[in-house]
């Protein structure tokens, strides 16, 4: 399902860099939160597959009560967590990318927070051999009211390691092995590898998305477009987008979120 069309704010690119601002006016992020963020918050493909696997399992009406509650999760999400499933709709949606393992599945303890690159999946590219590369980005949600935010420093050291550090790439290339085996994304996976092994790991595709609440202002992302642009690496495509929402949102994404799921349960 797509994103609500957006209003380009601004293209503050350094070629190679793609470097945008999008702005989502308060009707279009509650039809985000309605329909993408609701089923990553809720993981409702993860969900499904456990239900599937369990439902041959439990036969009496007692016992699927006690599946139903297993599979609710009500933990509480983050205002920061929901900003970062609306920055993973809108890669899915900007560059057709798949992210087939919710990082919210890592987690033993649901009230923790995830370590590691904020996306991890695949990107179809035109070659019909191997028709997937891998696709890492990593999410930073911010309310400060500086241009850019002190968050960029460290989104900007992450993203120069997805894009530069051969030891940061192999880490999630075997972290996305690890749970392909079996899975119905397992071909991608096998395509994604070899194309990255073949290329000396610079075949990927690498995001940076910011989500602010304030005015759009291309300072926000323009010195790190130029930062990424220098000693560019043959065959990585990098792109940064700032998603700007309405004024002071950020504060009210988790309350919201919240009712939209009650609202459907």
């Amino acid at each position: 399902m797509p994103m609500p069309v957006s209003q380009l704010s601004y293209d503050t690119s350094t070629p190679p860099v793609i470097a945008h601002g999008f702005s989502y006016d308060d009707e279009q992020v509650g039809e985000i939160l309605s329909r993408q963020v609701k089923e990553i918050l809720q993981d409702t493909a993860g969900n499904d597959e456990l239900q599937g696997l369990l439902d041959s399992v439990f036969n009496t009406e007692f016992e699927q009560e006690g599946l139903s509650g297993l599979l609710a999760d009500e933990t509480v999400p983050n205002n920061w967590r929901v900003g970062e499933a609306i920055a993973e709709t809108f890669v899915v949606d900007k560059g057709d990318c798949v992210f087939p393992w919710s990082t919210g599945r890592d987690l033993k303890n649901p009230n923790a927070s995830p370590a590691g690159c904020d996306l991890t999946g695949f990107q179809p590219v035109d070659d019909e051999e191997l028709p997937y590369r891998f696709a890492f980005g990593e999410v930073k949600t911010s309310e400060h009211n500086q241009s850019p935010p002190s968050v960029m420093t460290s989104l900007g050291s992450q993203l120069h390691g997805l894009r530069d550090n051969r030891k940061v790439k192999d880490a999630l290339c075997r972290y996305l092995g690890h749970h392909a085996a079996r899975a119905d994304w397992e071909p991608m996976f096998k395509s994604a590898a070899k194309r990255y092994l073949s290329s000396n790991t610079t075949d990927v595709a690498v995001y940076g998305v910011l989500v602010r609440d304030i005015a759009p202002n291309a300072l926000d992302i323009s010195g790190c477009a130029k930062a990424l642009a220098a000693n560019y690496p043959d065959r990585t495509d990098i792109e940064i987008y700032a998603l700007y929402i309405p004024l002071n949102a950020i504060s009210t994404l988790s309350d919201r979120a919240q009712a939209v799921i009650r609202e459907a349960s």
